[in-house]
């Protein structure tokens, strides 16, 4: 049994123009110590799948239509708030998008720190204190007590990645979710970050879900791909088989759009036109319009995913015509 299973996760939020889906029929595992990196450009739903395995998103607006979540055995969908905010911190963190908004302006770091410790363990004061310097010593921040008593304007941006990480992990998660760790962070601090949460891994054993659009960090961390689109999973692989032998053709289309050290290209290759709004996608593959493979029967249905090898699957209906000899 993997450590969290998700089972035909669809999520709606209920709009001026009726319910839209903002992720549908979503389905992983993830498994203790193992890093799974969900790309996809902004809209493709990741941030959203991963709120709703937190239980974080407004209900309403938002609904689960359909689907299960399961960590270690138990059923999350189902769970009370209050039940739900016990696995929060020791179960499941998580690490959100950007550091300057998500940390309070008016609260120490140590505070904020100090308040996860408090939520969920009995520590005496001086033990609180210490857990958190001590966490704070293990993400890389210098004078560590010191820093305690400073506040979020005080940090550079890869200082506030880190208290962001010391705040998700002071409760020794067994699984951390990772929306965009590295954006706006220059490529050096982000080489530093992504090292970072490797190697707490490796300390804490736990599993990494990581969000991101850039499949650079990708190739440098994940063991396993689930690439999205338009609210649905278009393809997943391992690491290694994504980049060998990609089959979607949107898979394609993000690589191509990587600069390479091995082959020489004139220029780089961008996907045409923009992601769908939820409210207008088209019939069948909604990657279709931007599609160069695609056909009159691309818009017919929704393409199923199938197998194209261990562990690998694709969702596209021209996918042995156009598989690499």
């Amino acid at each position: 049994m993997s450590l969290l299973e998700v089972r035909g996760l669809t999520t709606a939020f209920q709009t001026g123009s009726g319910e839209i889906a903002a992720a549908e029929d979503i389905a992983f595992d993830l498994d203790q110590g193992e890093v799974l990196g969900i790309v996809g450009e902004s809209g493709s739903g990741k941030s959203v799948t991963a709120l709703t395995i937190m239980g974080l998103l407004p209900r309403p607006p938002a609904r689960i239509v359909a689907g299960s979540i399961r960590f270690d055995g138990q059923e999350l969908t189902t769970l009370p708030d209050k039940a739900m905010q016990r696995i929060r911190g020791p179960g499941i963190a998580m690490v959100f998008q950007e550091p300057m908004t998500s940390l309070n302006p008016v609260f120490t770091i140590g505070d904020q720190i100090m308040e996860t410790i408090r939520a969920h363990e009995r520590l005496s004061g001086r033990d609180v204190f210490n857990r958190a310097v001590e966490m704070l010593e293990k993400v890389g921040i210098p004078s560590a007590a010191q820093r305690m008593a400073d506040y979020r304007h005080q940090l550079s941006g890869g200082q506030r990645q880190r208290v962001m990480l010391a705040i998700a992990l002071v409760c020794r998660p067994r699984i951390l979710i990772a929306d965009e760790p590295t954006t706006a962070l220059d490529v050096t601090v982000q080489a530093q970050i992504l090292d970072l949460l490797l190697d707490l891994r490796d300390e804490f054993g736990m599993a990494i879900m990581l969000i991101t659009h850039n499949m650079g960090v990708i190739a440098e961390t994940a063991d396993r791909v689930l690439v999205m689109y338009a609210g649905r999973v278009v393809e997943e692989a391992p690491i290694a088989r994504l980049f060998d032998d990609p089959r979607h053709p949107y898979t394609r289309g993000l690589l191509e759009c990587v600069p390479s050290l091995v082959t020489e290209r004139e220029r780089l290759i961008a996907i045409p036109g923009t992601l769908p709004e939820p409210a207008r996608r088209p019939p069948g593959c909604r990657f279709a319009p931007r599609c160069r493979h695609a056909i009159a029967a691309c818009s017919a249905g929704l393409p199923p995913l199938t197998e194209q090898g261990p562990g690998h699957t694709a969702a596209c209906i021209r996918i042995a015509e156009l598989a690499t000899p």
